[in-house]
């Protein structure tokens, strides 16, 4: 199995920036709010929030009991198109989760949108769920660029 330290792009700020630059186009026409899964798709999120203009929510694995109690923090997204936002995604199975959560809240969610798409099933878990996964670098770029 292969490792990959995502956390050396997410505490670069530099190439966090560009990465978040990279991946504008890649944001759905229509998207009102960009939501981002605690935790690695957090800075993701703040960075791709700031190139694309859209306002972000910031998803919890689940709410506090306590605060404002809240699964997604942040922008509304009741009644809004959301597209999901993950670092890495491996077998889509957070995505899955939160997007049922964000779907709960009354969010639409079509997409999600990661870095780095491992290529171990996840595409095909969030399309049984009708989530497109889209994404900037796959695990076959990775290892053609390793090359």
């Amino acid at each position: 199995m292969e490792y990959f330290d995502k956390y050396r792009f997410e505490g670069d700020p530099v190439l966090l920036d560009e990465i978040a630059r990279e991946m504008v186009p890649l944001v759905p026409p229509g998207t009102e709010v960009l939501a981002g899964l605690e935790m690695g798709g957090i800075p993701v999120v703040t960075a791709l929030g700031r190139h694309a203009g859209l306002p972000c929510a910031f998803v919890r694995k689940q709410a506090k009991p306590y605060g404002t109690c809240r699964l997604a923090e942040g922008a509304d997204v009741e009644g809004r198109r959301v597209l999901v936002v993950e670092d890495v995604v491996t077998s889509g199975g957070q995505i899955v989760l939160s997007t049922a959560d964000l779907r709960g809240l009354g969010a639409q969610v079509q997409e999600a949108l990661c870095v780095i798409d491992r290529e171990q099933g996840g595409a095909d878990a969030l399309a049984a769920e009708g989530i497109g996964l889209l994404s900037l670098l796959t695990a076959a770029d990775l290892r053609a660029a390793a090359v």
